[in-house]
């Protein structure tokens, strides 16, 4: 890929998170019986009047927001016409000329080790469509597809990047920091595997030093972030393939086939799709007053650079560990959660992803599952740090924590657990193996202070683990140094 560079541009789908659909009461719900989410209004029938769902303008407002945009005082919305059998109406009410948002920008790490600033061209707002159900695996293997319009008239936002991306990587980079941006602002769930967020994919090769763009192929409806790194790379090697060839790219709609690992074309787009916009007849224009929308700015969360800047600045946790905490918003809000209750975000954050995220691997659990109220962990987290227990100790009341839910005072008081530190009990132990290790006192005496560490050893193995092990160091180089 040297001899071409990569030109790429995103548009992703957001459904919002409302109750109810974007133009009538049918609820948003996911899943449900094929065509059971549906009115007169979303089916489109001879006669019905939309009705603006106010809840939808919200949270596009709080999408742009996230998303660093211009909120736009004066937005409308407009008829998109095409035929597809998941558009029960034979169009698209959307946003064309005058979007909802507009000028926005997200910073993403570059392939150059810095740093990017990928800019946003617009939001816009408007009704998703239905779902074919397909007979196959996927739409190119099928024989037939089946029409639910449960989805139809979802509210849904589109984001639309200019072509500031230059490779798979910064494509994946961008989503995901995307994703986090519409999460933490609340605006939608964002599962991909639902469908509620998903990526269309604009990319292009042109010789290195071109400034103009060469033919650009439109991959649609990826659902995973590894699904459209995987695309990018496949079609860069495909269009360098056939322009080193001699070839011509062009331009067309493919889909993705992620067991295969080609894209596929779907339909040819050699001119501009003729879509006869117009302004929606049924519709008002959208008037936002700015005090409106400072309301909404004011009660906007903490963002996740926001978020990744406290807890690497102000609480001093490394760039990589605040990186993995701030990414996903529900270990993000664990963690604050135990830190109201043990203010010590080094210690947190580290049996957070220590001991913590090995006990949901070896599950097969995500953050959701976690057992442990965050009130738990910290009063665990307390009674290492007052001496009670010790450290190793403390990672076997865990374990005991997440197998039954108990909390941690009553692990330690079933388990006889409570740490060893009567000075009168560690005496008499301390007493016992220096007698039992007469080789590595000498040493010791002799100059070699590391074998106090294997002193130190066999006392926590006499005393099974619960003498407190910095008393017992204390003890044995007292009695050693007399």
């Amino acid at each position: 890929m040297t001899t071409y560079e990569t030109v790429i541009g995103l548009e992703f789908h957001a459904e919002l998170k409302t109750k109810t659909k974007i133009f009538c009461s049918c609820p948003t719900t996911f899943a449900g019986d094929p065509n059971t989410h549906v009115c007169p209004v979303c089916l489109g029938l001879p006669g019905v009047l939309p009705v603006l769902n106010k809840r939808a303008v919200e949270l596009a407002v709080k999408a742009g927001l996230a998303l660093n945009c211009n909120i736009s005082h004066y937005s409308k919305f407009d008829r998109k016409n095409y035929f597809y059998p998941d558009l029960p109406k034979g169009y698209q009410v959307t946003q064309f000329p005058l979007p909802i948002c507009k000028d926005g920008y997200l910073i993403i790490p570059a392939d150059d080790g810095g740093e990017k600033k990928v800019r946003i061209n617009r939001i816009h707002m408007e009704e998703d469509a239905g779902k074919l159900v397909h007979s196959g695996e996927t739409i190119s293997s099928s024989l037939y597809s089946l029409p639910d319009y449960n989805r139809a008239a979802v509210p849904l936002i589109e984001i639309v990047s200019e072509p500031d991306i230059s490779s798979a990587e910064e494509a994946r980079a961008f989503g995901e920091k995307l994703k986090a941006a519409l999460e933490y602002a609340d605006v939608s769930d964002v599962r991909m595997e639902q469908g509620s967020l998903r990526c269309d994919v604009n990319i292009s090769l042109r010789p290195m030093g071109q400034k103009e763009f060469g033919t650009r192929t439109e991959i649609k409806n990826l659902n995973s972030f590894r699904a459209v790194q995987r695309a990018i790379l496949y079609e860069q090697e495909r269009q360098a393939a056939v322009l080193d060839e001699g070839g011509r790219i062009y331009q067309e709609t493919l889909t993705w086939d992620d067991n295969k690992g080609c894209t596929l074309s779907m339909r040819s787009k050699e001119e501009a799709h003729d879509y006869r916009y117009f302004p929606e007849p049924d519709l008002v224009p959208i008037v936002l007053d700015q005090e409106w929308i400072d309301k909404i700015a004011a009660e906007m969360p903490e963002m996740p650079d926001a978020r990744l800047q406290r807890l690497t600045i102000e609480a001093g946790i490394s760039a990589t560990d605040a990186a993995i905490i701030v990414c996903n918003k529900t270990l993000a809000f664990y963690f604050d959660q135990v830190v109201e209750h043990y203010p010590d975000p080094k210690t947190v954050a580290k049996w957070l992803l220590g001991d913590l995220s090995r006990l949901l691997n070896e599950q097969g659990e995500t953050v959701e599952a976690i057992p442990i109220a965050p009130e738990q962990l910290a009063t665990l987290l307390t009674q290492i740090k007052e001496g009670k227990i010790n450290n190793n100790t403390g990672k076997t009341v865990l374990e005991e924590m997440f197998k039954t839910g108990q909390d941690a005072d009553t692990i330690i008081k079933e388990k006889g657990f409570a740490q060893i530190s009567d000075t009168s009990a560690l005496d008499a132990a301390v007493q016992n193996v220096i007698a039992a290790n007469p080789q590595p006192v000498q040493d010791y005496k002799d100059g070699k202070k590391q074998a106090i560490g294997f002193l130190v050893g066999q006392i926590m193995k006499q005393t099974g683990g619960q003498a407190n092990p910095q008393m017992v160091r204390e003890l044995l180089c007292k009695a050693l140094d007399s």
